[in-house]
């Protein structure tokens, strides 16, 4: 039973592989189920200490820690103060990463968990972005209220949240493209959100330094590492079979909703906003638009989509396989 465990856990793992924290499954949930508690406990108060209505904490705070991203208004989280928007910008960026590296925390391993490749290159990636998006929409209100938009805007996108404060429809191409580029990558394997994940991304990108360095020098041999351990041919093979998958059905599934006939932005947004579970795209789909427009044959290939992107693709297509039905 513990072997078919894992192997469910591994199917299901939103990521490239799956590490137990501790040597019985049941033990590890336990503690990732503790510690997703106590940090939504945590915004809770954090919100009510800033005066926000009960009923929009408790269900601002659901939608952040799920990445959900639902509000409760139709402005979405513009009426907001900064402090309230500054606190759920903190927790979006803290449900997107590896509950991992929260647990080395708990043990008072700080250098194991600071040693995390993945946080690493989501913080900078994150951190990046904000700069880049500042920089590019500083004109617009001002530099520090432009840090503060990009910064929650950054975060919501990255984790695949969905929350807004502003329409962003309204800021330079250069900016869309950047969240755009977001939506893809998503937070970190093993965290709440959504996209293809910074470590299917980093991995991706040292397998193309390994091919690259094999073209100019033929007897090198090159050991991928990830996270200080060499990443094992199986879970290369997962990666690439994943990336091929995860493209044929973006492709197959924009062809299908081109038919509805919205320009290329709102059409190629949809589908990353839905793939990726992020919400909003832009354009006809963006923070101050919707999804109500399109036919009922797209609705149901963007919800088969919102699975896929939920659940991890894998998983859903399995049930297409007959043998999964077998006894």
């Amino acid at each position: 039973a513990g072997g078919e465990n894992i192997h469910f856990m591994r199917a299901e793992s939103p990521g490239p592989s799956v590490e137990k924290l501790v040597p019985r499954i049941k033990t590890s949930s336990k503690m990732l189920y503790t510690i997703y508690f106590g940090m939504t406990l945590l915004m809770i108060l954090l919100l009510l200490l800033g005066k926000m209505p009960l009923f929009d904490t408790l269900t601002l705070t659901f939608g952040t820690a799920g990445t959900g991203g639902f509000s409760v208004k139709n402005s979405g989280l513009a009426d907001y103060t900064y402090y309230q928007q500054t606190v759920i910008t903190i927790f979006m960026f803290l449900f997107g990463v590896n509950f991992n590296f929260y647990y080395l925390i708990l043990l008072r391993k700080f250098k194991a968990a600071f040693k995390s490749e993945e946080v690493r290159w989501y913080f900078l990636i994150f951190s990046g972005a904000i700069l880049l998006v500042s920089l590019n929409t500083g004109g617009f209100k001002g530099f520090f209220s432009s840090i503060h938009h990009a910064a929650f805007q950054v975060s919501s996108i990255m984790t695949t949240t969905g929350y807004s404060t502003l329409d962003y429809n309204q800021w330079p191409t250069f900016s869309k493209t950047i969240l755009v580029l977001l939506m893809f990558i998503g937070a970190c394997a093993g965290s709440t959100g959504g996209g293809i994940k910074v470590s299917r991304i980093v991995i991706l990108f040292k397998s193309i330094g390994k091919e690259l360095s094999y073209l100019l020098h033929k007897r090198s041999i090159k050991v991928l590492k990830f996270e200080g351990k060499k990443i094992q041919h199986e879970t290369m093979r997962s990666i690439n079979t994943y990336f091929v998958t995860y493209t044929f059905i973006f492709i197959a599934s924009l062809l299908i909703i081109s038919l509805d006939n919205f320009d290329f932005t709102s059409t190629f947004t949809a589908i990353a906003a839905t793939i990726n579970n992020v919400g909003p795209g832009l354009e006809a789909v963006g923070p101050t638009g919707n999804f109500g427009g399109f036919s009922d044959l797209s609705t149901l290939v963007m919800t088969f989509d919102m699975l896929i992107g939920r659940l991890e693709i894998f998983p859903i297509l399995l049930l297409f396989t007959p043998d999964t039905w077998k006894k």
